[in-house]
């Protein structure tokens, strides 16, 4: 009896190793990159048709519809800006395509440049770990702590001048911080 028992649990485990790859790789479909689209959808055969000198904002409204967004200090210039992402695990998004189209208008509203950029004209700035000087007055922590002995004392406000009309106790709303009054003030 122990040779079928062999055969049973080698034809087990060759069953359960067919499925765990089976499983593995299916699952490399399920885990992998998602692609997700950002901003407006950008077709050639759409802002190809817009012409400088001819095509007006209503045009490339028709076209392509608003823009993404508007120049920083010029509202002629209009950018539609499509991205599409994919997640990276504990990171930022991959960006997998990006496309950008830069549309310039006169101030009649005709359209006088468009311009094409993919993600081989993008600039990546890298961040900087110095820390930015701010102006004021440099403490250490023993000033910090010094410096604020006797200037709360919650019970203060509670303490009136007494029965002989007094300023009210912590009922006075013209005490405390904020009010210019006695309070945790500077």
């Amino acid at each position: 009896m122990t040779p079928p028992r062999k055969n049973k649990t080698s034809r087990l485990k060759s069953a359960c190793g067919a499925l765990a790859t089976v499983l593995v790789l299916s699952g490399c479909q399920a885990f992998g990159p998602t692609p997700t689209p950002r901003g407006s959808l950008l077709e050639p055969e759409e802002y190809s048709q817009l012409e400088p000198g001819t095509s007006t904002r209503a045009d490339a409204i028709d076209l392509m519809g608003s823009p993404t967004t508007k120049g920083a200090f010029d509202d002629n210039i209009w950018i539609y800006i499509s991205m599409t992402t994919h997640l990276v695990p504990m990171d930022f998004p991959g960006v997998m395509k990006q496309d950008l189209v830069v549309l310039k208008f006169n101030s009649a509203g005709t359209l006088e440049s468009m311009r094409t950029l993919n993600i081989k004209d993008a600039k990546h700035v890298a961040m900087i770990n110095e820390i930015t000087p701010t102006p004021g007055t440099k403490i250490n922590a023993l000033q910090q702590i010094l410096g604020n002995v006797g200037r709360y004392n919650p019970m203060q406000n509670m303490m009136g001048s007494g029965a002989a009309g007094g300023q009210g106790g912590m009922f006075n709303n013209s005490s405390g911080p904020g009010h210019f009054g006695s309070g945790n003030s500077l």
